[in-house]
């Protein structure tokens, strides 16, 4: 948790390694920009790229030291886990055809892990890295980046405390515009890797956006999939895969869901919202807005809850940075989940015990399920858009 957390200050920074992100790509230096943003780990090893001459132009662009620059994540984590100073974890920012490798190669050497979304191809991979975690005892982290918003958490508390009485409906969508035109024959390294099967894995839309979707549902409101029924569209001419998705959920229960993911919608950036329908109200949230929170009570006025101003449950308090009105976005989304777990690997590496609110960061087990749900939504649409058990 971040709520007392300050004492993590004081102790030495963790070291940490990346795997990907290097000169060209996008994600590995948000993921950096984040971890710097409270200063608990400094970067200190890297494999960016399958190309050296990139890796030791990257690695010294950020500092890295020269011999702590690899041709390969293999040579990566066998050598850091030998070195007495070697890193704490690593974060694996690749294309989604590596993660799961990368991943079971720095666990066996004994490196704790944070990856990108979609943890791996198939459920079954997924469900060895969290075992093989477990086992080992490390840490796994898997960045959902959307739950780290504290109007997030704030929601997820009202719902479990029964604010807006028992849920009936959840409506979220995800759409976007920048694959309305075929931008991966346009010169875009984004588009090209996202629309090939062989580094994207069964999916784009519904891997890359739709599993956003399934996660933040899932964390906010804590229901479980019972069946899905999907139909993943491709509606750029020779895209060998998705570029939109609409997918009707039943949750254990009887709640129901309707969710849309797309990435052809014109006129859309980045339009992740949720909106959680109960017998007693309804709360809705747009990331392009994340520091208010709207919230509906049957027989009283909608309220709209602003971060830093109005007075969030404890815990999603302790995620709130800076005062109202100056907002807070994508960089201190992502901040927050490494922050949560950068500062519960500091704890379990002194001995202390870890507590639930410690571990409020997407894991190996949530990135398992949202594999599960890729493959249920391409398994659903193949076979004539029908009802599939989750």
């Amino acid at each position: 948790m971040i709520e007392g957390s300050a004492g993590t200050q004081t102790a030495r920074k963790l070291r940490y390694g990346m795997v990907g992100g290097g000169r060209g790509a996008f994600i590995g230096d948000v993921h950096r920009r984040a971890i710097a943003l409270d200063g608990l780990a400094e970067l200190v090893a890297g494999s960016f790229s399958q190309s050296f001459e990139n890796t030791l132009e990257t690695g010294a662009s950020l500092g890295v030291e020269r011999d702590r620059l690899y041709a390969t994540y293999d040579e990566m984590a066998q050598k850091e886990a030998a070195r007495h100073d070697g890193i704490d974890f690593v974060s694996i920012v690749t294309p989604n055809a590596l993660h799961y490798p990368v991943a079971k190669a720095f666990l066996n050497a004994g490196i704790s892990v944070v990856c990108d979304k979609p943890l791996t191809f198939e459920e079954a991979e997924a469900m060895e890295l969290d075992e093989l975690a477990k086992k080992k005892g490390l840490l796994f982290g898997v960045t959902y980046t959307y739950t780290g918003y504290p109007a997030v958490k704030h929601a997820r508390e009202m719902i479990r405390r029964g604010d807006i009485g028992e849920i009936r409906f959840v409506n979220a969508e995800y759409p976007q515009e920048w694959l309305a035109t075929p931008s991966e024959r346009e010169g875009s390294k984004q588009a090209s890797w996202r629309t090939d099967p062989a580094l994207a894995g069964k999916s784009n839309c519904v891997g890359d956006i739709g599993s956003h979707v399934e996660n933040m549902v899932s964390y906010v409101t804590g229901l479980k999939i019972k069946s899905l029924c999907a139909r993943l569209d491709t509606f750029v001419e020779g895209r060998p895969l998705d570029d939109n998705a609409t997918i009707m959920v039943e949750y254990e229960g009887g709640a129901k869901g309707l969710y849309w993911a797309s990435q052809i919608a014109i006129g859309y950036d980045n339009g992740l919202r949720f909106r959680i329908f109960g017998s007693k109200g309804t709360i809705q949230w747009s990331q392009e807005n994340p520091n208010y929170l709207m919230v509906s009570k049957l027989g009283a006025p909608t309220e709209v809850l602003s971060r830093g101003r109005d007075g969030f449950y404890p815990h999603a308090q302790g995620y709130s940075r800076i005062p109202s009105g100056h907002p807070e976005g994508y960089f201190e989304a992502f901040a927050n989940l490494y922050k949560t777990y950068i500062s519960a690997l500091i704890k379990q590496k002194s001995g202390e015990k870890l507590t639930p609110e410690d571990l409020d960061f997407p894991t190996a087990e949530e990135g398992a399920q949202g594999v599960r749900f890729i493959g249920k939504c391409v398994e659903s649409s193949k076979k004539g858009a029908v009802w599939v058990e989750f």
